[in-house]
C-alpha cells in the first residue's frame, strides 16, 4: 500500500492523517511544532524529523500549511521535500494558496522530475476525520488517476479540474462564499437582536425559504450562543481574503465585496478575534453595534 506523508498537522492535517490511519495507510508525519503530532503518533503514525525525511519514506506527500511561502519552503528550503525525492514520489498541496503561486511551484517541482498535484478541499476537521471532504484536484490527469484511490479515501466527492491553478482558483471562490455567508448571517442576526426579536425566529423563517444554507441550518445556532471553538479560524479566513484579493488583482477581476470583507475580517483580527472560529465574526459585529 502507498506510504503517505503529511507535512503540516494543524486541525485539518491532523484529521486527514487520523482518517488515513483508520483506513489502513502507513502515515509519516512532520510538523514544525512536535506537540501537534501527538494524536497521530498515538494512533500509529511515524513522526519524522524533516520534510526531506518524510519524502524519503513516502510515496505521496501531502502538504497542509498556511500559505504559498510555507509551501515553497517545505518543498525547496533547508531539508525540504525535494532533497528526499525518489522515483514515483508525488507531492500534493492541500493548502489554500494563490493559483499563480501554485503554477510556479508546480513548474519547479516538475523540473526536478517529481509529480505534483494541487488538492485544496472543502470541509473542516470535523468531516475530514470521517473521510467526507470535497477535493478539487488539478494537475496532469495521469498523475491524478495514479493516486485517485487515495483521494477517494479522503473525500466523499472528488472533482478533477484539469490544468494546474484551476483547483486553487475555485477554492478561493468557495472561501469567498464562506466569508460572505458568515458576514450576511452575522448582520442578519445582529439586526434581529438589536430590534428586540429572538434571533432563532429569524433563523426559523430563513431556513424555511430558498435562501437557507448549511451554515444557516448549522453553525448559525452556535453563532447565536457565542460558541466559537474553531474548526477554521477567523485569522485564516482573513488570510484567504488577502489571497482572494491578490489573485483577483492579478487577472483584473474587480471584486468590491471581497475588498470590504477583507477589511472587516482584518479589523476583527486586529481587535483580538483572530483565534476564534471564522463565524465568530458575529462577535466583532455585535461589539461594533454595542458602541
Amino acid at each position: 500500500m502507498t506510504k503517505i506523508g503529511i507535512i503540516g498537522t494543524g486541525m485539518l492535517g491532523e484529521a486527514v492523517g487520523l482518517h488515513l490511519l483508520d483506513v489502513g495507510y502507513e502515515v509519516n508525519v512532520y510538523n514544525r511544532t512536535k506537540e501537534k503530532t501527538k494524536k497521530l503518533e498515538q494512533k500509529g503514525a511515524k513522526i519524522i524529523e524533516s520534510p526531506k525525511h518524510v519524502a524519503e519514506n513516502s510515496d505521496l506527500v501531502i502538504i497542509v500549511v498556511k500559505d504559498a511561502e510555507a509551501v515553497e519552503n517545505i518543498i525547496f528550503g533547508d531539508l525540504g521535500i525535494i532533497l528526499g525525492k525518489h522515483d514515483g514520489m508525488c507531492i500534493v498541496d492541500m493548502s489554500t494558496i494563490n493559483p499563480n503561486s501554485t503554477k510556479e511551484i508546480s513548474k519547479r517541482v516538475s523540473d526536478e522530475g517529481v509529480d505534483y498535484m494541487e488538492i485544496p478541499v472543502m470541509g473542516g476537521p470535523n468531516v475530514a476525520i470521517n473521510g467526507k471532504l470535497v477535493i478539487m484536484a488539478s494537475g496532469k490527469k495521469e498523475i491524478f488517476k495514479k493516486h485517485e484511490k487515495i483521494f477517494d479515501s479522503i473525500a466523499e466527492k472528488v472533482f478533477y479540474l484539469g490544468d494546474t491553478g484551476t483547483a486553487h482558483s475555485i477554492k478561493l471562490a468557495m472561501n469567498l462564499q464562506i466569508a460572505m455567508l458568515a458576514l450576511s448571517l452575522s448582520e442578519g442576526l445582529t439586526l434581529t437582536k438589536k430590534a428586540g426579536i429572538e434571533p432563532e425566529l429569524f433563523l426559523k423563517i430563513l431556513n424555511s425559504t430558498y435562501f437557507k444554507t448549511g451554515m444557516s441550518e448549522g453553525k448559525a445556532y452556535k453563532m447565536i450562543n457565542n460558541e466559537v471553538e474553531p474548526t477554521f479560524t477567523l485569522a485564516n479566513l482573513k488570510k484567504d481574503l488577502d489571497t482572494i484579493n491578490d489573485a483577483a488583482d492579478s487577472i483584473n477581476a474587480e471584486l468590491p465585496m471581497a475588498k470590504i470583507a477583507r477589511k472587516v475580517y482584518s479589523d476583527a483580527a486586529d481587535a483580538g478575534f483572530g483565534d476564534i472560529d471564522y463565524t465568530g465574526i458575529i462577535s466583532y459585529i455585535m461589539k461594533l453595534s454595542d458602541k
